[in-house]
């Protein structure tokens, strides 16, 4: 099978497409013809030793992906040869074929397609988790999202709304926020030419935001927490920016505020029950039309530098997919 190989820690351009063998699936395994396979920011640093987690070398990057179950385990009971599926399996998913854990599957909706269907797991389940779970989102809030026409926030976008919160969208041009609006944005914040912490005041009428999710970090931390509200709660995606703001600890003395970090991975495995619920009703919400995943960015395998760019370079509106099979 063909697959997209990191055998030394660095930039996309040290990825290699090469021939390696197909897996074998373990008694409780699956294994997967991948079809589609979701492009995520922790994704560029794994490839280059920053991440949390660093897999020994050389190792097939990519953490989620769809396709069509090909072969099963002695012991797999959920789920049968031919079954479309969603994986998750953390490593491994740029390649043709993956095995994956059935604890790390969930049937895929016909609604939607296989490029739809790889880019799901961790933004929806990210901001899923951040948004029930951490901030405890309630209707008629209003929810502030940064980098908002990215992957994890497009998503945070469509969840805020589900959830009956008034959602604010902020990111760097018309084109990303009209994207935003497509995606049920009530409001839009163009923070390349507009005063970030001015208008989201203004917007809230002088109350600040009740939750502000942020995957972006750098220069917009401060200035988006300086806009939040009494008892307002601050998600910590991550740093697209590519830095890791600092932020005076006064302000969230002076707003009773909260800084919480959301780290969806190391939740889900400490409370797999909980995950598995969130999935029940994110696949719900797909199935009533709540949510429609945006997998607006396709490449091929073959693309995967320009797929890669396309996150680093923060162009990518919606979900990168890399169509594999």
């Amino acid at each position: 099978m063909r697959a997209l190989i990191c055998r030394e820690y660095g930039p996309v351009d040290t990825l290699v497409i090469e021939d390696h063998d197909a897996p074998v699936p373990r008694e409780t395994e699956v294994r997967i013809e991948v079809r589609a396979a979701g492009l995520n920011f922790p994704d560029v640093l794994v490839i280059a030793g920053k991440y949390q987690v660093k897999p020994p070398l050389p190792f097939i990057p990519g953490g989620e992906c769809a396709g069509v179950v090909s072969a099963v385990g002695s012991k797999v009971k959920r789920f049968r040869v031919g079954d479309k599926v969603i994986a998750m399996p953390g490593m491994s998913a740029f390649a043709e074929q993956v095995t994956v854990d059935q604890n790390l599957l969930v049937p895929m909706p016909e609604s939607l397609s296989f490029e739809q269907a790889a880019g799901f797991c961790i933004t929806y389940a990210t901001s899923y988790y951040a948004l029930k779970q951490r901030a405890a989102l309630q209707p008629g809030e209003t929810l502030v999202v940064l980098g908002a026409a990215g992957g994890v926030g497009v998503t945070a976008i469509q969840l805020g709304k589900a959830l009956g919160a008034r959602v604010i969208a902020c990111a760097s041009s018309a084109r990303k926020l009209e994207f935003c609006r497509e995606a049920g944005a009530d409001e839009l914040v163009d923070y390349s030419q507009e005063d970030l912490k001015g208008r989201i005041r203004e917007l809230t009428d002088g109350r600040g935001a009740d939750v502000i999710f942020d995957p972006v970090g750098g220069d917009y931390t401060e200035q988006a927490y300086r806009s939040i509200g009494w008892c307002g709660r601050y998600l910590v995606i991550g740093f697209a920016s590519g830095d890791i703001p600092h932020l005076p600890l006064n302000l969230p003395l002076l707003k009773a505020g909260d800084i919480m970090g959301i780290f969806w991975g190391s939740w889900a495995q400490r409370d797999p029950a909980a995950n598995l619920q969130n999935f029940a009703e994110l696949l719900q919400m797909v199935e009533e039309g709540q949510l429609n995943p945006m997998a607006t960015e396709i490449y091929s395998l073959e693309e995967f530098r320009e797929a890669f760019a396309a996150i680093t370079e923060r162009r990518a509106r919606g979900k990168v997919i890399l169509t594999i099979s």
